[in-house]
C-alpha cells in the first residue's frame, strides 16, 4: 500500500510548567494577557505532523513517502526518519529557510501554550504530487496534514483532479483558516480526522451542520482524548473506541499523529475502521508515556499483549499477522 503523507516536518521545543495555567489567568483581563511562567525542564525533539505519522508508520512495518519542505538543517532528522523506514527522496529542500519549529509548554494539566514557526514549510506549495506518483506509484491514500495553507489547498485540488483519495486532516490550520479554506480542505475526503474542539470548528467555520460534514466525507474519525475516539458515517450509528489505559501520562504532543498512523497502518492491512481505530489508540499511548513524539520503540509481545488487554483476543488475531517486522 502506498500512503503519501503530505504536511509539516518540525523541531519540536517542549518545555513543562510544574503549575496551572489556569491559575495565573484572569478571564476578565484576556485582552491585556501578559505572562511568563518559569518551566523546569527543555527538551529537543524531533516533530512535525506529517514526519510524525511518517515516523510511526514506518515503525509499524510500512514504508511512507514524507511530503513536505524543509531547511538545509534536516540532514540529521532525514537520516533518523529513514533509519525507521521513512521515505523522504520527495522532501523539498529550501535554499534560504530553516526546518519549522514547534514551540510547546505544558502545565501539570496538560494545558498547553504553542507556537509555530513555518520556516521552509511555507515553500511546501511548490510541491507537485504528480512526480512523486510517478517516482513511487498511484497512492492509495494521500493525507494532507496541517502545513501551509497553499499546500494544503493544492494538494487537495490534485487529488481531486487526478483521483487519488486523500484523507483530509487540517488540524491546527482550522483556528487560523476561514470557511473558504476549510470548506474545500473537507470537502470530498475519504477519512475526515479531527478532535471533539477541531469538530466544532469545522462545523463553525465551513457553516455546515454536523450531518451536512458527513455527506461530505467517507469517515468522521473524531478523537476524544482520554474517552477514546468516536467513528461516525452518513446514515450509520457511531462507533466509539475505548482508549488504551496509560502506565503514565507524561506528555500529549503527537499523541494525535500517533492515532493516524495506527489507523492508517490498519487501513493498509485492510482491517476494518474500529480495529484501525484500535491500533491507532494502542499507538497513541506509547507516545503519551514518553517525551517527544519519536522516542517510543515497539517491541511486539508487549505490543499485542496491550492490545489483547484492551480489545481482546480477536483484535491480535487480526493485527498479529502484520507485525512480521517487529522485534520480539
Amino acid at each position: 500500500m502506498s500512503l503519501l503523507i503530505t504536511g509539516s516536518i518540525a523541531t519540536d521545543h517542549l518545555m513543562t510548567f510544574s503549575g496551572k495555567f489556569a491559575d495565573s489567568l484572569v478571564v476578565d483581563q484576556l485582552d491585556k494577557l501578559s505572562v511568563s511562567f518559569l518551566v523546569d525542564d527543555l527538551d529537543v525533539r524531533r516533530g512535525g505532523c506529517a514526519a510524525n505519522i511518517s515516523f510511526g508508520l514506518g515503525n509499524l512495518g510500512l514504508r511512507p513517502i514524507l511530503v513536505g519542505a524543509v531547511g538545509e538543517d534536516f540532514a540529521d532528522y532525514r537520516s533518523w526518519l529513514e533509519r525507521h523506514g521513512v521515505d523522504c527522496d520527495s522532501v523539498h529542500v529550501s535554499d534560504t529557510r530553516h526546518t519549522a519549529r514547534f514551540v510547546c509548554t505544558n502545565d501539570a494539566a496538560m494545558a498547553q501554550f504553542a507556537t509555530f514557526y513555518a520556516g521552509a514549510m511555507s515553500e511546501a506549495r511548490e510541491i507537485e504530487l504528480q512526480p512523486i506518483v510517478e517516482r513511487v506509484g498511484a497512492p492509495d491514500y494521500v493525507l494532507v496534514g496541517p502545513n501551509d495553507p497553499a499546500a494544503m489547498q493544492r494538494h487537495t485540488d490534485e487529488c481531486r483532479q487526478r483521483g487519488y483519495r486523500f484523507v483530509a486532516d487540517p488540524s491546527q490550520q482550522l483556528a487560523f483558516g476561514d470557511g473558504d479554506l476549510i470548506r474545500p480542505l473537507v470537502d470530498g475526503a475519504d477519512i475526515l480526522f479531527s478532535n471533539e474542539y477541531e469538530a466544532a470548528l469545522i462545523v463553525s467555520k465551513t457553516g455546515w451542520t454536523h450531518e451536512e460534514v458527513l455527506e461530505r466525507v467517507g469517515t468522521w474519525v473524531i478523537t476524544l482524548g482520554p474517552d477514546g475516539v468516536r467513528l461516525e458515517q452518513e446514515g450509520a450509528e457511531p462507533v466509539v473506541v475505548g482508549a488504551v489505559p496509560e502506565i503514565a501520562k507524561v506528555e500529549p504532543t503527537g499523541v494525535g499523529d500517533a492515532f493516524r498512523a495506527g489507523f492508517l497502518a490498519a487501513l493498509s492491512w485492510d482491517l476494518e475502521h474500529e480495529r484501525a481505530a484500535q491500533v491507532g489508540c494502542l499507538l497513541a499511548v506509547y507516545v503519551v508515556e514518553q517525551v517527544g513524539t519519536q522516542e517510543y520503540t515497539l517491541g511486539r509481545a508487549a505490543f499485542l499483549e496491550r492490545l489483547e488487554g484492551t480489545y481482546g483476543p480477536e483484535a491480535v488475531a487480526e493485527v498479529e499477522p502484520h507485525l512480521q517486522t517487529f522485534r520480539p
